[in-house]
């Protein structure tokens, strides 16, 4: 090759180059404004909806935004939380906004709320319920109980939790002295809080949630019945977990139960028994599921030797020391508790009583929820001194009921409330979330998961039961099982126990609502200090874990859903 073609050679390289660079310059060029325009809009879109939550603060929302009868609502902040704020554990920024919804009549309280939107929307809302007689705003930032992994708002969801209308620790019930509080707890500030919270909604992000869902424990799960019950198309899936159902007929056994520790001679059971007679149970009824594995499994098996546990502890058949066995009052203490409450009269739903607690089937009756501590009674009992189901029940008929501080529960006869039935029937209906007519809420697809233990200590597993049961009676088995899943936990107490269960109920109810999957037998993790870790199978009531007879004990795949 000459030089000249050499040359030649190299100039039209070097053409074909420039052009080549000048075409790469251009596309880089385009590219690089692409980029720059949609990180603009992105931008644009971060300060936007921070512009959104900040615009948000003092908003006054009107009545008519609210369904029920209100004076309207006032956003008292709205600011964003950065995800290195100090204390967010949510993994992203979010808006939190508080507020208040006004009452009615100006000397009932406000229903104070708290209202959390991420940055980044999954496009569904989470209503979260409260606890005991509620009082304190729910955050609605934290975990979801049985599942401490990842809090729903680090998940995407729109998060939100009120106080249900009064002010106080939620084991005070001074509050049903007024009346408008009263329908609030009951119900109302359910509605108010949701009708707020799906306006606030749609203005921050433009639209309204894809899917609305509730989730609570005890009062908090009395509280998902009750929307399913009420306000049935706000609601694609429920999470209504140890259900203080029937509220009028637990306050009422409570009373029961603590006119046998007080109101007799001798009725007390001091702790040291209760654990004789819990160990006892372990004893028969331990090993009845295949394992002893300190949890009471098979509870229909144990139920069967419930006579022979009682024989082995009753004192005028075994001579003992004072502190091994049970005389007839205190036995009587424990009876009122295993039978329940039977009440010669209805109340709303035609409810006739509440049903009894699995006394002799391995639940442990010592613990902070548990039955008195103190052989004497307070003025005003407390939960450690005089137990929980009594102190409740205490208060409920002091304000409640007789609407008098002063008033005297172990004067009362729940089987002749005299003047205070037709007030007992009024708030059974306003609280009590027994109504089993779920047809709308069926039909439009709403989903219910519900888990509860079976050595429940503060609501009867038998309640809970007997609800499913009369859901059956009503719909069938087959409509039933299309709407609902009942998971009852052996050694689940109330939030306490021998086997403590992790499930993610809440991805579980996502993926049946969202995708149609249907939760069968779940995995359960123990979050007991004494057995952290271990596993069992989530049985769908009535199964229950029955170990194989082989494998680690500590693993759910060495057992299997009985049927009892």
């Amino acid at each position: 090759m000459t030089r000249r073609e050499r040359v030649a050679r190299i100039t039209t390289t070097m053409r074909a180059t420039r052009r080549f660079v000048g075409l790469a310059t251009v596309m880089s060029v385009a590219v690089l404004a692409w980029l720059a325009m949609h990180r603009t809009a992105a931008v644009a879109k971060e300060t936007s909806f921070a512009m959104h939550c900040a615009e948000i603060a003092g908003a006054v929302l009107s009545p008519d935004l609210i369904e029920m009868p209100t004076a309207g609502a006032l956003i008292e902040s709205a600011a964003m939380i950065g995800a290195t704020a100090p204390g967010n554990q949510q993994g992203g920024e979010y808006c939190r906004i508080t507020g208040r919804i006004k009452a009615l009549n100006p000397t009932t309280p406000d229903i104070r709320f708290d209202l959390n939107l991420p940055r980044r929307w999954n496009g569904r809302a989470l209503q979260i319920g409260g606890g005991g007689y509620n009082g304190v705003i729910v955050s609605g930032t934290g975990v979801m109980p049985f599942w401490p992994d990842r809090a729903p708002l680090a998940r995407g969801y729109a998060t939100f939790g009120d106080d249900s209308g009064h002010v106080g620790d939620s084991s005070l019930a001074e509050f049903g002295l007024v009346d408008e509080a009263v329908t609030n707890f009951g119900y109302a500030h359910l509605k108010k809080t949701h009708d707020v919270a799906l306006a606030l909604i749609a203005r921050a992000y433009g639209r309204p949630p894809q899917r609305m869902y509730f989730a609570g424990g005890s009062t908090g799960g009395r509280e998902g019945y009750t929307v399913m019950q009420r306000f049935p198309d706000d609601y694609d899936g429920v999470i209504a977990n140890l259900p203080a159902l029937n509220f009028s007929g637990v306050r009422l056994i409570g009373v029961k139960l603590g006119q046998a520790e007080y109101g007799k001679p001798g009725g007390f059971v001091p702790p040291a028994l209760l654990e004789r007679v819990y160990q006892r149970t372990l004893e028969v009824c331990d090993r009845l599921d295949g394992t002893a594995d300190g949890i009471v499994s098979d509870v229909e098996a144990c139920r069967a030797h419930e006579s022979q546990i009682i024989d082995s502890l009753r004192c005028a058949l075994h001579a003992s020391s004072p502190d091994a066995c049970l005389t007839d009052a205190q036995l009587a203490t424990l009876l009122v508790m295993r039978d329940g409450l039977s009440l010669p009269y209805r109340l709303a739903w035609d409810v006739s009583g509440y049903r009894g607690y699995n006394v002799f089937q391995g639940t442990q009756l010592t613990g902070a929820l548990g039955l008195a501590h103190e052989p004497r009674r307070q003025p005003v009992p407390t939960f450690y001194a005089n137990g929980y189901l009594f102190s409740q029940g205490d208060g409920y008929l002091r304000y409640f009921v007789a609407r008098d501080a002063h008033f005297d529960s172990l004067t009362f006869d729940p089987q002749r409330p005299g003047k205070y039935r037709a007030q007992l029937f009024a708030l059974s209906g306003a609280i009590g979330s027994m109504n089993p007519d779920l047809s709308r809420y069926i039909a439009h697809g709403g989903k219910l998961i519900t888990l509860q233990g079976l050595a429940d200590e503060v609501i009867s597993p038998n309640q809970t039961i007997a609800y499913h049961d009369a859901l059956i009676a009503r719909f069938g088995k087959d409509e039933v099982d299309g709407f609902m899943r009942l998971y009852m936990v052996p050694g689940f107490q109330h939030g306490n126990g021998v086997f403590i269960p992790s499930v993610d109920l809440l991805g579980a109810l996502d993926a049946w609502v969202t995708r149609g999957v249907a939760p069968d037998t779940l995995t359960a993790t123990d979050l007991a200090a004494a057995t952290n870790g271990r596993s069992r199978p989530l049985c769908r009531y009535p199964g229950f874990p029955r170990y194989v007879g082989k494998g680690n004990v500590n693993l759910a795949s060495s057992f299997v859903c009985a049927q009892p």
